[in-house]
């Protein structure tokens, strides 16, 4: 007897082949940004069964099942029934967006995720903050280990949220017993983002505060993807910081980027940021300079241990980002038009905005003293 056509013999293998026997992930904030890397990321792999896409607005990644809704929606732990893995990228940490607003949104949507994931029978979720929770402190140990003290206060921008999330990361395996939950945390982040951490790197100055010490490492969002997918596939677990080997000294910055510094007395530019914001001059608030001005370098060990390694260099992402924020002017973490700029000039921007603290300073005694 002839054995059947090939093509035939195919499609019988595909269909009696057993399905990927790899989890199911889903991922919050699948859109855009880190979200949708990631997103694309795991539907690309081979050992993953499938990836649940949830978003406020369908992405581009056509492999993933896509559900359209607000993460602070109940109704989420239907979404999540079946998955095993849930990766929470959606949150805001725009420096434009209200910060009573943001917290809102950051805050109740990570209650909401852990609380629909536990009650949806996933095993697993993975948060990601940042590095930024150690806090920038002038007796920061270079590099710190992961499970140093998180001394980071609420000051600077997005922070008091991050905070809030690991401390939600810690209570809910108490709250929802089976339920793990993963922190990673990048270091300054870079591909398409903007932080006021990337806005530095956008003036026509670097602002150094005297007798400060700064030390920068990088964290490239790809390699954030690959380090979120090695906990998605349980690779690695707890709380994990991730970034660059290394970091790069203030001195070897400047070097690289070919930007001068302007070197300003700490209580001159602690208080000059600090009236900027309070005026809305800015959307920095004085907390984020803290973060250039001290160390908050993490080891990265436990990725290590686990076999993964950094496909980027700080060097390397600092050119990245140099390249990205090239042709933007920004001073004091606020962004000028070309027109500003030009007219303002390198470091008159920076003159004209202390300035204008200055005189609102001013004008602020004088009303007091009538």
């Amino acid at each position: 007897m002839s054995s059947p056509d090939p093509q035939v013999r195919a499609a019988r293998n595909k269909s009696t082949s057993p399905p990927p026997r790899g989890p199911v992930v889903a991922v919050t904030g699948a859109a855009s940004g880190v979200g949708a890397l990631l997103t694309e990321r795991l539907a690309a792999s081979e050992e993953l069964k499938q990836v649940v896409a949830i978003d406020e607005r369908r992405g581009e990644c056509a492999e993933a099942e896509w559900h359209i809704l607000d993460v602070r929606d109940p109704a989420i732990a239907d979404r999540l029934r079946g998955a095993d893995v849930v990766v929470h990228l959606a949150l805001d940490l725009d420096l434009e967006t209200d910060a009573a607003a943001r917290t809102a949104y950051n805050v109740r949507g990570t209650q909401t995720v852990l609380t629909a994931a536990a009650a949806a029978g996933v095993h697993r979720v993975v948060l990601c903050t940042s590095t930024m929770v150690y806090g920038a402190l002038p007796d920061n140990e270079l590099p710190l280990s992961e499970d140093a003290e998180l001394r980071a206060t609420a000051e600077a921008t997005g922070v008091g949220d991050l905070l809030e999330i690991e401390r939600l990361a810690r209570r809910a395996p108490r709250a929802h017993p089976g339920l793990n939950v993963t922190v990673v945390r990048p270091a300054v982040l870079v591909g398409g983002t903007d932080t006021a951490l990337t806005r530095y790197f956008e003036s026509p100055r670097l602002l150094v505060v005297a007798g400060s010490r700064p030390a920068w490492q990088f964290c490239h969002v790809d390699d954030l993807c690959s380090a979120l997918e090695y906990a998605v596939l349980e690779k690695v677990d707890g709380e994990l910081a991730v970034g660059c080997d290394g970091w790069l000294e203030q001195e070897e910055v400047e070097e690289l980027s070919g930007i001068r510094r302007m070197e300003l007395p700490s209580a001159v530019a602690l208080g000059a940021a600090a009236r900027l914001h309070r005026i809305g001059l800015t959307p920095s608030p004085a907390g984020d300079l803290a973060y250039t001005m001290y160390p908050w370098v993490v080891s990265g060990s436990r990725l290590h241990d686990a076999g993964w390694r950094p496909a980027y260099t700080n060097e390397e992402v600092l050119a990245q980002l140099l390249d990205e924020v090239s042709g933007r002017h920004t001073v004091a973490g606020r962004r000028l038009g070309r027109k500003d700029a030009t007219a303002a000039g390198a470091a008159g921007a920076t003159v004209a905005l202390l300035g204008a603290a200055a005189v609102v300073r001013r004008a602020r005694k004088v009303r007091r003293r009538i």
